[in-house]
């Protein structure tokens, strides 16, 4: 037997569906896929890409093909896409496994080529200056033999009204133009909400399905999704003026009841929350106090007269204030989640 940590993820299927399907109504006539890279940006891939599949979503991006090969048996293997493309070793296997890779560079294109080819997707660089084929490396033979399904670039700002995001959307325009697809993709959460100019034939989300709010026009709209819990290890009443956590950062002012728990930045809980986030039992809010350890919290429960060892908290989690509090993005905060939580689907 295994024994059940004393962390819990509890994570709505339902909001990660209602998330979607929002995203797809804003997708206007465009296909909404889905980014599942990450493990699912931390909250579990296999799970994720089932409840997507049931509510009809059938196009699915990952990073690597190991991501691929995780989740093939759930879907037909050509609904993924492997962005991260493939290297010298990679065609045999990927063969096997059924998932389409994205050709990022005029060398992957050859790869595929030499491998015997079939159906690819192919990533444009329209500005990100990352992965993909560059203007200056067009040319008119480059794509020839290609069966390509499709056609995407990725926007380096969406989450912000700057003229780069018109910029890519221009050049992605132009270097597509000239090249032969079944479908043309841009948008990712946040260039969902820059309109229908940027939606092409197929979005991509990835952050707002798991309740990141790419931007404040979402806000009214995404659900949260993720919830972390933790169990309560220890209670003790110390006097005031007594120092704690590492380095004395924290003094109690009064007689205070500090509970520790069963959660650290070893699990996504990171040090930027240090005197400044909070748990909630039976109700009240229980500020964080002293400095976020590897594998402990410790938090004021004065406040909380009832709370007891064995008792289960609710860690603050909503990722526009987690950010905000933390100086981490919303990205890092939902893949940074570690593994000791025992992942609860609701």
């Amino acid at each position: 037997m295994t024994p059940r940590p004393p962390l819990k993820l509890r994570l709505d299927g339902g909001a990660l569906v209602a998330n979607w399907n929002w995203l797809a109504a804003q997708s206007g006539a465009a296909a909404c896929g889905a980014a599942v890279k990450a493990n699912a940006y931390g909250l579990g891939a296999r799970e994720v890409v089932a409840l997507l599949s049931a509510a009809g979503c059938n196009q699915f991006f990952v990073a690597h093909w190991g991501e691929a090969a995780a989740i093939a048996d759930l879907v037909p293997p050509a609904q993924i896409a492997v962005l991260n493309g493939l290297d010298a070793d990679d065609p045999a296997d990927v063969l096997q496994i059924g998932a389409v890779p994205v050709l990022n560079t005029p060398l992957q294109i050859a790869r595929w080529k030499a491998a015997g080819g079939g159906v690819c997707h192919v990533m444009l660089d329209s500005g990100i200056n990352r992965l993909g084929i560059g203007s200056e490396q067009l040319d008119e033979t480059l794509f020839d033999g290609l069966d390509i399904d499709i056609l995407l670039s990725h926007l380096a700002s969406a989450d912000e009204d700057v003229a780069q995001n018109s910029r890519q959307l221009g050049t992605f325009s132009d270097m597509a133009r000239g090249v032969k697809s079944k479908r043309k993709s841009l948008a990712n959460s946040a260039g969902i909400m820059l309109g229908p100019d940027y939606h092409f034939d197929l979005t991509r989300p990835g952050l707002s399905l798991y309740g990141g709010i790419a931007r404040p026009e979402m806000v009214e709209h995404i659900k949260p999704v993720v919830q972390p819990q933790a169990s309560v290890l220890q209670v003790r009443d110390v006097p005031a003026g007594s120092l704690v956590g590492y380095n004395a950062t924290y003094e109690t002012a009064a007689p205070t009841r500090v509970a520790t728990l069963a959660i650290g930045y070893a699990d996504g809980y990171w040090r930027g929350f240090s005197c400044q986030g909070h748990v909630t039992f039976d109700g009240q809010r229980l500020p964080v106090i002293g400095r976020v350890s590897m594998d402990l919290l410790l938090v004021d429960a004065n406040t909380a007269p009832h709370l007891a060892e064995g008792d289960w908290v609710d860690v603050g989690f909503d990722l526009l204030s987690a950010s905000a509090l933390s100086g981490m993005s919303q990205y890092e905060l939902l893949t940074g989640i570690g593994h000791r939580s025992e992942r609860m689907w609701v």
